[in-house]
């Protein structure tokens, strides 16, 4: 089995690596990982000049062995090179956009279990340890630092509509998908690797972390939420996330991800929306037929049978894309079980 040790791929022996029959070299490996052994450290950036450094430097001591790349997305502040003389392995990425970034981390970097931290220095590289547990016991494919059940979010973020667009988004989550996350919008994840390696990301902006909860409840990974202590960006430190229209875009998101891997809820909605309008429409057209054999509203009774086409033709389509999506479910099924046994061997 191949690890990533400071950029270095290890090859353990046979008798090293960890199984559930081996109980001695499942705790060796967990002890190494927790030391950041085959822990690759994925920090997107945009203009972090002033917190770069303290980033790099914290996770440094946090996982000492744990490889730290920072994907620079078109700073103009010397981003890059502050991150490079603390000793991180510095990559660019010309497609601006979180999303684009993350697409390309999730491609190039090879490693047992993945750390994802904004490099704003307003997530604590102290809980990353709490954040890798779950993932190293098996007990997690996806850890989510949560910066609202302790409150430190409210505390510290004093920015208008942030907690309330973060509430939106989870209950819109919660309704479709039927579970709740802790924190939705939270830049601290870890991951393990058949997560990463089997993530299609979709999302160009901010848009990213929306689309990795989604992706994870509707492909059924363990999610587990890590209560983290969060802080405000340090002075002179400035947001890229536009509350409006980023958070108009998560929006269009969810609705997209919905119609991909929901479309019987989609398009049953749009089904139901035109049955009842049909309904509204033709029942006095049909009241008035009842009562005198005569049909008179003539447009009335044309609009609500084109209404209740519209709803059998919303059906449909969901009946048919629904099919479709489970066939890609069970695709994608395999392609985990194809990376799983690939990263045992």
């Amino acid at each position: 089995m191949d690890a990533v040790n400071n950029g270095q791929e290890v090859c353990l022996p046979m008798t090293d690596i960890a199984t559930v029959s081996n109980a001695e070299a499942t705790a060796s490996a967990v002890e190494a990982a927790r030391r950041g052994e085959g822990v690759a450290v994925l920090v997107p950036c945009y203009n972090e000049a002033p917190t770069i450094a303290r980033v790099v430097a914290d996770f440094r001591a946090a996982l000492p062995e744990a490889t730290i790349y920072v994907y620079d997305n078109n700073s103009s502040d010397g981003t890059a090179s502050i991150a490079r003389d603390r000793g991180a392995i510095v990559r660019h990425e010309s497609r601006q956009g979180k999303g684009n970034v993350v697409r390309q981390m999730f491609r190039d970097i090879d490693a047992d279990y993945y750390i994802m931290v904004d490099g704003d220095d307003t997530y604590p590289a102290e809980s990353a340890r709490e954040l890798l547990a779950p993932l190293m016991d098996g007990s997690a494919d996806m850890t989510v630092g949560d910066r609202l059940s302790n409150g430190s979010y409210g505390e510290e973020n004093d920015r208008a509509f942030h907690g309330f667009g973060n509430n939106l988004v989870r209950w819109l989550i919660k309704a479709i998908y039927g579970y709740g996350f802790d924190d939705v919008m939270t830049g601290y994840r870890a991951f393990t690797r058949s997560f990463v390696k089997t993530m299609p990301v979709l999302s160009t902006g901010f848009q990213i972390e929306t689309e990795i909860s989604i992706h994870a409840v509707d492909k059924g990974w363990r999610v587990v939420d890590v209560p983290i202590e969060y802080r405000d960006r340090p002075e002179g430190s400035e947001s890229k996330l536009s509350t409006f229209g980023d958070g108009a875009k998560v929006l269009m998101a969810i609705t997209s991800l919905c119609k991909d891997y929901r479309p019987f809820v989609f398009f049953g909605l749009f089904a139901l929306v035109f049955f009842v309008l049909g309904l509204v429409v033709g029942l006095p057209v049909v009241y008035e037929f009842f009562q005198t054999s005569y049909v008179t509203k003539f447009p009335s009774a044309l609009l609500a049978v084109g209404l209740v086409c519209c709803g059998m033709l919303s059906i449909t389509a969901a009946t048919i894309l629904d099919t479709v999506a489970k066939a890609h479910r069970k695709q994608w099924e395999l392609e985990v079980y194809r990376v799983m046994k690939d990263q045992s061997n």
